[in-house]
């Protein structure tokens, strides 16, 4: 729901870099889960003891982070709740965290990869697929171009030429 993106201050407090369509979505919660970046580790459960937005990111205070040295250990550090904390979602809605790992299909039936991440540009978010040989494509998640999401499936059908 949302990444370390920095120390804020030297009393430990951090700015976060919320991952969802509502910024402030991560404040509702009491208990925010925190994973090192990239890494395969569990998930660490921390105590928000404060919480706010400023300028489109939220500024938190975590139990048992004090000072600036242990909130830049956590920078890039991706932020979650447990899902059975999460409200449900309409048939047509899905989390982004849910379509990671997503096989991606074009309208010709060409594999164009797997979905690694969604890039927030402002105006919509946008798939970031990789593909054989390392190839990566930007596509923006627009019903222009997202055809149909079958997440049990793990399919997303796309209007997306294979050489772009």
């Amino acid at each position: 729901m949302g990444r370390i993106a920095a120390p804020h201050g030297v009393r430990g407090a951090m700015k976060v870099k919320p991952q969802s369509a509502d910024a402030s979505s991560l404040i509702a919660y009491g208990e925010w889960w925190l994973r090192a970046h990239a890494s395969v580790a569990a998930w660490t459960a921390y105590a928000v003891q404060a919480v706010r937005e400023q300028s489109g990111m939220l500024v938190v205070e975590l139990s048992g982070v004090n000072s600036r040295e242990q909130a830049a250990a956590l920078r890039g550090a991706d932020v979650g709740v447990p899902r059975a904390q999460v409200p449900p979602l309409a048939e047509d809605e899905h989390y982004q965290a849910d379509l990671i790992g997503v096989t991606v299909v074009n309208r010709e039936g060409r594999a164009l990869g797997v979905v690694i991440e969604f890039v927030e540009s402002g105006a919509h978010p946008i798939l970031r697929v990789r593909g054989a040989a390392g190839i990566e494509r930007l596509i923006p998640w627009v019903a222009q171009y997202i055809d149909r999401v079958d997440a049990h499936a793990g399919r997303i059908d796309v209007d997306w030429p294979a050489d772009y």
